[in-house]
This record gives C-alpha cells, sequence and structure tokens, in this order.
C-alpha cells in the first residue's frame, strides 16, 4: 500500500491513502483489526504471532529495548491498561521507525493490521473498567518556593527565607513539588529553626500582635487570641484546643522566665513556624478505600497548585462551610484563582521547569568570548519571558494552541534589542506584535534556544529532543553507549559543516532511527544561535535550516516547522495536560490516571483548548479530589535505600 499522507490526531488516527487502496485496506485489514481488538481469541491468533515476528527480539522478555517488553501483553485489556506505552507504539510503527530500518520488516499489509489494530483497541477503552485511585501521595513537605510564598501571605514577609535552604529535587513528572524527593534533611531542621526567629522579627508587629492587653484583655487572653487566629492559617485547617493550649503552655513557660509579652508571643508563633502541620500539607488518612479530601484540604490542594501558597480568606470560609467542593462553586474559584496576581508563581513555578528553562539561573553558561551580549540582564529578560507569556495565557484565558505559534510575544528593552523589535524601551515586560512569523511561540523563545545548546553551539539533537520530550510527549531513547560524540564548536572541519557531519552520524545503524526523529526537528531551528539571536549564515556557509520529518513532510526554517506542528495541537495538548496534572499532584502519573487525562483532553479540544479548562479540569478531576491511604503496592515501588529500617 502507498502511503500518500496520514493524519494522527490522538483518538482517531488512520491512514489517508489513494482511493483504491484505502478501499482494499477498508474492505480487508481494519475488519479483521476490529474483529481482533474485539475478540482476545482473535487477538492471539491476527496479531501476537506478528509482534512475535517482528517485535519480541528486540522487545521480548531477555534485555528488552528502552524496557519496553512488548510480550508481556497478552489481551486487549493488558494493552489498554499501558495506553501511554502502545501510543508510542503505535507511532513508531506509522513512521517506519519500528521496526529499526535495517531490520526484517513486515509487509504493508502486515504493519496496517498491527497499527490498526493498535488504534482500534487505544480508541475502544472502557474508562469504567480501569480501576478508580487516586493514587498515594506522601505527606506534601512545603517546597522553598512554597514556604516563601506561605510565609509573604501569613506575616508579610517577603526576604525569602527559604532561598538558604538546600535545593529541593525532582521527582515524577519532573518536578520539584515532588512529594516523594521532598525529604526532611537534618540540615534542614536547623534552617527552620534559624528561619522562624527571623520571619518573626522581620514581620510588622502591627500584623503579629493584632491584640494587646487592656482594661478588659489581659496579656494570656491577648496571646491566646493571637494563636488562635495564626495557628489556623498556618495549619490550613482548624486548630484544635489540645493545639492551642500546648501553644499556650510555651507562652506560659516564657513568661515565667522572664520574657516580654512580645517575646512570649514569638515563641509560641515559632512552634507554630516549626510545627509538622505547617511544615507539611498534612491530610486525613482514612483507610485504604479511595475517599473524597476535606474542603479544608482541597483548599490547600487548589492554592498550592494554582498560588504555591496557603489558601486566602474566601477559601477558608468556603471550606468552613463545606461549599468549597460544589462544581459551580469551584469552577467561580478557578477563575478567580487565575485572575489573581498570585497565579504568576504557576506560570513561573510550572512553567519554567515544564520548558527546562530554570537552568539559565543555574547551569546554563554560553561562551561569553563568543556571546559577549549574554549579559545578566539579558539572561534575566530570557527568563521571564515565558513566564510573562504563559502568565498572560492563564489570566486572559486564551488558548493554549498560542504555546506553539504565536504573533506575539513580551519583551522588555534588554530582549528587544536582542530580538532585533524597534521601539522598546523601559525594563517592564510588555505584549509586543511580532515583525514576522520566525518568532512568536515557546520554540523560539531565546531561553528555550539558549538551554538547549552547548557552550559554543546550537545542537540540533538537543533541540529536537527536547520538542519530543516537551511538546509532543514522545521522549526517544537514551543514546547508546557507542554513540559518540560531536565537536564542541560549529567550525568546519575538513571542509563539512555540523551538519553535515551530524548526517554521517546518523548513518550509524544504532543511532539512526532516534535521530531521523530528533534531527529534522533540531535543524529547523539553526536560524537561531546558542543564545536565541537570528542568523543567517554558520561557519561563512548560509544556514541549512530545512529539514525532513519521518512521516515524508518537508519544511524550511522555524515558520514552517512550527506550522507542521499545529496540527499535532491533540498531542501537545495532552503532554501539557500530563504535565500539569504530575504538577497538580505532586506525583509521577500512572495508568489509573488516564481516564482524568482523556476527559481532560476531550474538554480541551471542545473549548478551543482554553487555559482555564485545563486548570479547572485538573481542579474537578478524581485524583485531585479524592485520596488513600498507603498500600502493599506503594510500599514496593519504595527502593529499598529509602524504606525505614
Amino acid at each position: 500500500m502507498k502511503l500518500v499522507s496520514w493524519r494522527r490526531p490522538y483518538c482517531s488516527g488512520i491512514y489517508v491513502c489513494s482511493a483504491m487502496n484505502f478501499l482494499a485496506s477498508l474492505c480487508f485489514i481494519v475488519p479483521a483489526a476490529v474483529r481482533a481488538a474485539d475478540d482476545p481469541a482473535a487477538f492471539q491468533t491476527a496479531i501476537r504471532p506478528l509482534m512475535q515476528t517482528y517485535c519480541f527480539k528486540c522487545h521480548g522478555a531477555e534485555e528488552p529495548e528502552g524496557d519496553v517488553n512488548l510480550s508481556d501483553y497478552k489481551d486487549t485489556a493488558g494493552v489498554q491498561l499501558q495506553s501511554k506505552v502502545w501510543q508510542k507504539v503505535l507511532r513508531a510503527l506509522r513512521e517506519g521507525q519500528m521496526p529499526p530500518p535495517k531490520k526484517t520488516q513486515p509487509k504493508q499489509d502486515e504493519r496496517d493490521r498491527i497499527v490498526n489494530w493498535v488504534q482500534h483497541t487505544l480508541n475502544s477503552i472502557d474508562d469504567s473498567k480501569i480501576p478508580k485511585d487516586p493514587g498515594y501521595v506522601v505527606f506534601h513537605r512545603l517546597s522553598r518556593l512554597e514556604y516563601n510564598n506561605t510565609i509573604r501571605d501569613l506575616f508579610g514577609v517577603t526576604t525569602n527565607p527559604a532561598d538558604n535552604f538546600p535545593a529541593d529535587g525532582g521527582g515524577g513528572g519532573g518536578f520539584d513539588n515532588n512529594a516523594d524527593t521532598l525529604f526532611i534533611h537534618p540540615i534542614l531542621m536547623e534552617n527552620y529553626l534559624r528561619a522562624s526567629r527571623e520571619i518573626l522579627n522581620a514581620a510588622d508587629p502591627s500584623r503579629i500582635f493584632i491584640a494587646r492587653a487592656n482594661s478588659t484583655v489581659s496579656n494570656r487572653q491577648a496571646a491566646e487570641i493571637i494563636l488562635r487566629h495564626f495557628a489556623p492559617l498556618a495549619f490550613r485547617h482548624p486548630a484544635q484546643d489540645p493545639e492551642i493550649q500546648r501553644l499556650m503552655g510555651l507562652f506560659d513557660q516564657a513568661g515565667r522566665n522572664g520574657k516580654s509579652f512580645e517575646d512570649a508571643v514569638k515563641l509560641a508563633l515559632r512552634a507554630v513556624l516549626i510545627s509538622p502541620h505547617f511544615l507539611f500539607r498534612t491530610e486525613i488518612e482514612r483507610g485504604a478505600e479511595p475517599y473524597r479530601v476535606t474542603d479544608y484540604e482541597l483548599a490547600a490542594r487548589m492554592s498550592y497548585f494554582i498560588w504555591s501558597s496557603m489558601p486566602d480568606e474566601e477559601l477558608f470560609a468556603l471550606a468552613a462551610k463545606n461549599k468549597l467542593h460544589e462544581p459551580a462553586e469551584l469552577e467561580k474559584q478557578v477563575s478567580r484563582m487565575v485572575a489573581d496576581s498570585k497565579a504568576h508563581a504557576l506560570a513561573e513555578n510550572f512553567g519554567t521547569q515544564w520548558l527546562e528553562v530554570k537552568s539559565l539561573k543555574t547551569t546554563a553558561q554560553p561562551d561569553l568570548k563568543r556571546f559577549p551580549t549574554f549579559t545578566p540582564a539579558l539572561r534575566d529578560a530570557m527568563y521571564d519571558e515565558p513566564v510573562a507569556f504563559f502568565a498572560a495565557l492563564l489570566r486572559e484565558n486564551r488558548s493554549l494552541v498560542e504555546l506553539l505559534d504565536s504573533d506575539y510575544t513580551f519583551v522588555n528593552e534588554e530582549l528587544a534589542r536582542h530580538y532585533g523589535i524597534p521601539g522598546v524601551t523601559g525594563s517592564e515586560f510588555r505584549k509586543v506584535k511580532l515583525p514576522d512569523s520566525q518568532r512568536g511561540g515557546v520554540l523560539a523563545m531565546a531561553a528555550v534556544l539558549t538551554h538547549t545548546s552547548y557552550t559554543l553551539r546550537t545542537s540540533p539533537v538537543l533541540r529536537g529532543k527536547w520538542v519530543l520530550e516537551e511538546i509532543l510527549g514522545e521522549p526517544p531513547p537514551p543514546p547508546p553507549p557507542q554513540a559518540g560524540v560531536l565537536p564542541q564548536d560549529d567550525a568546519l572541519k575538513e571542509g563539512k559543516s555540523l551538519r553535515e557531519r551530524l548526517e554521517a552520524h546518523r548513518s550509524k545503524k544504532e543511532c539512526a532511527s532516534c535521530h531521523a526523529r530528533m534531527d529534522p526537528l533540531g535543524f529547523g531551528l539553526e536560524n537561531f544561535d546558542p543564545i536565541g539571536h537570528w542568523r543567517t549564515t554558520i561557519a561563512e556557509k548560509p544556514v541549512d535550516a530545512s529539514g525532513v520529518l519521518t512521516t515524508g513532510e518537508k519544511f524550511n526554517g522555524p515558520s514552517e516547522l512550527k506550522k507542521l506542528l499545529l496540527p499535532r495541537k491533540e498531542d501537545f495538548a495532552r503532554t501539557l495536560t500530563e504535565k500539569m496534572m504530575a504538577y497538580a499532584l505532586g506525583r509521577g502519573l500512572e495508568y489509573f490516571d488516564q481516564p482524568s487525562i482523556r476527559k481532560i483532553c476531550k474538554a480541551l479540544a471542545s473549548n478551543d483548548y482554553r487555559s482555564k479548562t485545563l486548570v479547572a479540569g485538573i481542579v474537578m478531576s478524581y485524583p485531585f479530589q479524592y485520596r488513600r491511604s498507603v498500600s502493599e503496592d506503594d510500599v514496593k515501588k519504595i527502593p529499598a535505600k529509602d524504606k525505614p529500617k
């Protein structure tokens, strides 16, 4: 069958073939695939033998490549439970990357039979048969950003004390708010003790001492008023009377030791700031069966997802009335919260980690002799551009597709000069219309382009890999040990350009399949140098920014590349949904999260991919609103080195 072209949205990908061949496949291949998908016995006779012949040699039980063992799947139910794996299988089959080019290839009708079976099987998933499991999240320690923001909203302190704490690690989903990696180290407890004193000393006293002794109120009564106000806010749930009395005991002891009223109150408040109820987002354990979290717990989940901080007065009030979980109220609160300036935290904390541009503040360091314009001011402006862009997208409820391509961006004078945009002065970021279609969207932002480059040169491989992972959700496997390395700069070597040397590298059979997917995407961005500045030559030769995708589609330059990515907006929306869901839950995703992902993606597609639809969909999802206690399976997943002795 000669393939003319094809489209592959997430839920309905079919080949679009020449008329006669399409009719032939429709009459003979698709019905067979449908029967195999609907009949487990037919799968064993019609599909698995083909996989045995063409797949199991590399993806069998013994040392499976990429840790993908396809021989484990015995029926359609198993495939549907691991739909993410089989989506990758489907893409590889369609693009001719599986089996690898130099392996024995299936006949076209055999390839079509497997492709149509996989597609039909994935389209036939019955989410009601997937176990409803909200997953298990350990008590979630406040990350450094969450700690700083919570202190700000609790006491008005903006000194960012957690900046001096040890760095938070990245866990499942790749975010530093992953609960499994937010350990309490001994040195961290020392930091908490020191920070509690510094915070209360830096706070405005009219902010802390909301009650004082007078003719009708004693010092002790005033202290209790203060503690009954701050403890529930800090703990993010009503404080029980025994908790308050323990704090009052500290106040009393300080008074007996000669401390002033102010110092005695601060001592009790320091105990609040080192309490597990403050340092952790604690939630009540109520059994192994899933249960809905309380409205106070839901308020905290929402506020730390959208604001990276504690709930505000309105969320607390709704939780007290047990009304927050009502769908209409949740919709209203999401709209209010994303419009609030505090939602800038979602744009920065999620956005910079998803795009992987936090490295601009840490490890990214272009060669300053080669790129003298890469100043600290330009670096900061690069970092701020995607944050400002994403924040506006959330605030204005714009389409997420604009992250792929747009006719505008946000710049200040420093970044505008770098981009060659005239008429922008001052350090303040503002929205500007772009002069052409080469920029626009995250692919052409200097932060991303710098992150995906080396010190002296660009890297089509890194840039292509980034597009596959962060935009399309198709991460390639790690390179083989014998992959080799390319030169550190892009100077001509023996008359060959970097691109020519890279194409020779791709000819190695162990490298060809992955590079065929990555490199063309990276070539399309070669007009941008290692710090994202537009260029027309490399080593005195014209830039070659052309590429051919594995589907046969050709393009030249970033504008045409983006046009080829736009039809895959459903893949992008799914990738972004999975990333943001992992961030919101504070854990990596599991197969039982897929029904929620599919539901959100369906809502996005029917609502022009509006940003509020994504945020609201996550907040209203089953795993966001439910919890269960730890199970034996959860314990088995804990690495041996991390299990309690």
